[in-house]
């Protein structure tokens, strides 16, 4: 049986979540960051889903997704109310999970040609809650 490497074409996809990064394409990153199909933001300056805010919001929404996929670490944490109505207000879906199944699910969607946005919080340590 042959075997060969398939990278996807057209898009940005995530090949590897560890605990702390995230590899995209052959990049690893270590620090939060925005990915959508055609380009990644970094050092998205946030460190946990609780500390999310309008400010944080905005800079994903400034990539124009139709749906949000938030990771939040290596367990789904939900952030506040207000920062998810910021969303919805503005007809843009939002989900929340942990990094592994936000970038299984971006891989997904991108690879459909949606207009996606993951949005994944690498924090420097792992908290022990």
């Amino acid at each position: 049986m042959d075997l060969s490497l398939d990278r996807p074409e057209g898009y940005l996809f995530i090949r590897r979540v560890g605990e702390r990064s995230i590899t995209v394409v052959d990049r690893e990153l270590q620090a939060s960051f925005l990915l959508a199909p055609d380009r990644v933001v970094e050092d998205w300056p946030v460190g946990d889903a609780a500390s999310l805010d309008e400010v944080a919001g905005d800079a994903v929404r400034a990539l124009e997704p139709e749906v949000v996929l938030l990771g939040t670490g290596s367990r789904q944490r939900f952030p506040s109310a207000a920062f998810m109505a910021g969303f919805l207000r503005r007809g843009i879906g939002i989900e929340v999970m942990d990094n592994a199944a936000a970038a299984r699910t971006y891989d997904l969607l991108a690879g459909e040609g949606r207009r996606v946005v993951a949005a994944f919080i690498l924090a420097e340590s792992v908290s022990a809650d």
